[in-house]
């Protein structure tokens, strides 16, 4: 990258080309949204109203809503306890039932939907053992694991670690002397946290809260494998069956309810910094005396239910499948793996060239732009997966066919750089995040060293700057590639024909009910989520 010298030595400010290169980037993370509001513009307004206001438009609304409500009020329910118990009180074993309860985090949603739906519907665990035991004529009988309640559940139990963390976050920030002070006028401690401790968490709780109620509102692979209709399922559905039309309105009305709810989460994130006293001890502060091993219930159920149940479900059917198990011919092979990892490290090296124009003009420069361009590469990290896939579609397919021919059309339509773009655009923040937290810390004094020992501004960013936030692109090019290998949403959408990765094999052998030949690729999955927790659980302090 070039650097240009101005005023006092050693202090650099970004030069044409960086603001150009950067600005580049930028434009090309928000194209997809171009591409979508360009397809919403080719329909009438006539046709819009009257999608908009179709029944399945108002239904799928309703749906959203509820669930994203559901979810995010169970939670929270189960989220506060638990940062609760495990900061401010004398729980047995406090360290280990705090990586635990962050742990369901580990686990991508859609597979511990898959555990669930493999142990209790109709062709899974249960049903079987009871007709093993003569007890089959119980099966009707037994309560649905599909619909809002399944979907409900399975997301509330992989997504209240969001609450949990931020809350524990707060807590931990939280001046212990206010409670001491509420505790000498004698209030019991449920009356002290209700009027003392919660008012000053309540922005760490909000913040989880909706973060939990993004990643339900966006998330595909849970609502479709529990049959429930929401935003994403249906737009995946009417895109497979050519509703292209309908799946633009509801992709808009999508962003428009994640726009909503990214504007909440912007404000509460700026309050985050308020209503907090000194530096607190992580030392308990409540004592449960006698009802210590009762409580450690609460957080021993949970991660029975997050992750001892769906990895030993997981790991039954890699057993009971065996070396004879057909699968109906739906074998894995290691290629499936191997594609998977290709992909993913195309996505984190070709993120990593992204990530570093804006990283580096972010760092350097506090301008208005430099803010717009940083902030812009965050569209594609909150768009949700079904909608970006479906941008890229009409991109490739349609507007790419006006503009150049079907011959290019063909060419870019489902190919691998085009699910590559996919994976950059969801994932640049986190490279861009990595990445300008080195470079803010760079010291300008030895670039400006350099120079003033006859380096060029190219040779000065290979030998000074690039050494110094090596690191952070390192940092940010494993997280994508991590990121990368689980996600579902657009690698269905966009995976080129006969390119099999392990989610979209996992996904062909779940909907063919081939239990068995999904766990192995399932359980890899969570292993390498499970790598992409290590940063956050290392930087979990607990005394």
């Amino acid at each position: 990258m070039r650097e240009r010298l101005t005023g006092d030595a050693g202090r650099e400010q970004p030069d044409t080309a960086l603001v150009v290169l950067a600005a580049a980037v930028a434009t090309a993370v928000l194209s997809p949204v171009v591409w979508l509001g360009w397809r919403a513009s080719r329909l009438g307004i006539g046709e819009a109203i009257r999608l908009a206001a179709s029944d399945t438009a108002v239904d799928v609304l309703a749906n959203s809503l509820v669930l994203v409500g559901v979810v995010t009020a169970a939670s929270v329910a189960l989220g506060v306890p638990l940062a609760v118990v495990t900061v401010q009180t004398d729980l047995p074993f406090r360290r280990l039932w705090t990586v635990l309860a962050a742990l369901p985090l580990v686990v991508p949603s859609y597979i511990g939907a898959f555990a669930y739906v493999s142990a209790f519907g109709p062709s899974g665990v249960l049903p079987d053992l009871l007709t093993q035991y003569g007890l089959g004529f119980v099966t009707p009988y037994l309560p649905t694991v599909y619909g809002l309640g399944g979907t409900a559940l399975v997301l509330t139990l992989f997504t209240y670690p969001y609450v949990f963390l931020t809350t524990r976050a707060s807590l931990l920030s939280f001046d212990t002397t206010q409670l001491e002070a509420a505790r000498t006028l004698n209030h019991s401690y449920p009356r002290a946290f209700r009027r003392v401790i919660l008012p000053q968490i309540a922005p760490g709780v909000t913040a989880g809260a909706l973060l939990v109620a993004l990643y339900t509102l966006s998330d595909f692979g849970t609502p479709a494998i529990m049959r429930y209709d929401v935003f994403t399922r249906v737009i995946y559905v009417e895109l497979n069956a050519f509703g292209q039309s309908r799946a633009t309105l509801l992709s808009l009305q999508l962003l428009a309810v994640t726009a909503v709810i990214l504007a909440l989460e912007s404000r509460v994130s700026a309050d985050t910094s308020s209503g907090y006293g000194s530096p607190a001890s992580a030392s308990p502060v409540v004592s449960l005396g006698r009802f210590r091993w009762v409580v450690t219930l609460l957080p021993a159920g949970v991660s029975l239910f997050t992750l001892a149940f769906p990895v030993g479900i997981l790991t039954m059917w890699l057993v009971r499948s065996g070396p004879g198990y057909s699968g109906g011919g739906l074998a894995f092979e290691p290629a499936f793996a191997l594609n998977s990892a290709y992909a993913a490290a195309l996505a984190a090296g070709v993120t990593v060239l992204f990530a570093l124009p804006v990283a580096l003009y972010a760092g350097r420069s506090n301008s208005l732009l430099a803010r717009a361009v940083e902030r812009s590469t965050y569209i594609g990290y909150a768009m949700p997966g079904v909608v970006l896939g479906l941008a890229l579609v009409f991109f490739a397919s349609q507007w790419l066919t006006q503009a150049v021919g079907v011959g290019v059309a063909r060419a870019v339509y489902q190919s691998l750089p085009l699910l590559v773009f996919a994976y950059v655009v969801r994932f640049l923040p986190q490279a861009v995040g990595a990445t300008r937290s080195s470079v803010a810390g760079i010291d300008r004094d030895l670039v400006g060293a350099a120079r003033l020992l006859g380096e060029t501004p190219s040779g000065a960013f290979r030998r000074v700057t690039l050494p110094l936030i090596s690191p952070g692109l390192l940092a940010g090019a494993a997280l994508v590639f991590l990121t990368t290998m689980k996600e579902l949403d657009t690698t269905l959408i966009l995976h080129p024909t006969g390119f099999t990765t392990i989610v979209t094999y996992i996904w062909r052998v779940q909907e063919a009910g081939y239990y068995g030949r999904a766990a192995l690729p399932a359980l890899v999955l969570v292993a390498v989520s499970g790598l992409s927790m290590v940063p956050l659980l290392k930087g979990s302090d607990d005394a």
